[in-house]
């Protein structure tokens, strides 16, 4: 009696190893993804800043020129550079979780799988 929509089962042993194979990898991506320095900097390359894969504020580097520049100009060179360095450990956060799981869409939170 087949039928009821159901998977068979070498679909289903096949789709639990892909899921063990992922929960392997994914603490190895953690840790990657905590050891990269992702930099970000201003137009003008006054504010570098450095986060890690999983976007935790790592250090900042300020051109001393800096000291030239208005209280507007420093402020948005701060904002540039933090936004930069988001945007590429974004980027890469979810470049690296697109290829631990072979392009499954697994609708994690906190990642818009629309984007990728």
């Amino acid at each position: 009696m087949a039928g009821f929509g159901l998977p068979n089962f070498g679909q289903l042993t096949e789709a639990f190893k892909k899921a063990k194979e992922i929960q392997q990898n994914a603490q190895k991506l953690q840790d990657e993804l905590e050891s990269m320095e992702i930099e970000g900097k201003s137009d003008d390359e006054m504010i570098k800043v450095w986060i890690s894969g999983n976007q935790l504020p790592l250090r900042v580097e300020v051109n001393e020129k800096v000291s030239d520049a208005n209280k507007e100009q420093i402020e948005k060179n701060i904002l540039q550079a933090i936004q930069k360095a988001h945007e590429s450990s974004t980027t890469t956060m979810k470049e690296r979780m697109n290829d631990l799981t072979g392009g499954l869409n697994l609708n994690l939170p906190g990642l818009d799988n629309n984007d990728s």
